[in-house]
């Protein structure tokens, strides 16, 4: 059974749509050894900024992983649909699902890491202070 001309151009858009998730999940995955090995070669250093920062980092391009690695399949599964190649869709949109459900916890894990950290809470008066009469009792209480 051969495919017909459009369906078989749609089967190529999908092809390249998938070389092009596959290269680019690799691509991301090399930044972050990359990062990673900056981090363990940075490790005896002092500097805490740094250390943060290599782990924003980090984190920033983990996300960027696991948001390419989960929707990727999506995209490729929307141009199946598109090309009314069903089962391709099918597929893939399994993949998704389950690439996107293993990978929930890692990905949600990044995304808590890059948010930034709460502001701090202004020092107010605070203490006790002596009163006249000799009094050291904390006021109210």
């Amino acid at each position: 059974m051969s495919q017909s001309p459009p369906t078989r151009h749609w089967a190529i858009v999908v092809a390249l749509l998938t070389v092009l998730w596959l290269v680019a999940a690799l691509l991301l995955l090399g930044w972050l050894v990359a990062i990673g090995l900056e981090g363990w070669a940075d490790r005896h250093g002092d500097d805490a900024a740094r250390a943060r920062e290599i782990g924003r980092r980090g984190s920033a391009v983990l996300l960027s992983l696991y948001l390419t690695v989960a929707g990727g399949p999506v995209v490729v599964a929307v141009v199946a649909f598109a090309g009314r190649l069903v089962r391709t869709a099918t597929v893939y949109l399994s993949l998704a699902l389950v690439l996107g459900a293993g990978g929930l916890p890692i990905g949600a894990d990044a995304a808590r890491d890059l948010r930034p950290p709460p502001p701090p809470v202004p020092a107010g008066p605070g203490g006790c202070q002596e009163h006249s009469g000799g009094d050291t009792r904390c006021p109210g209480g």
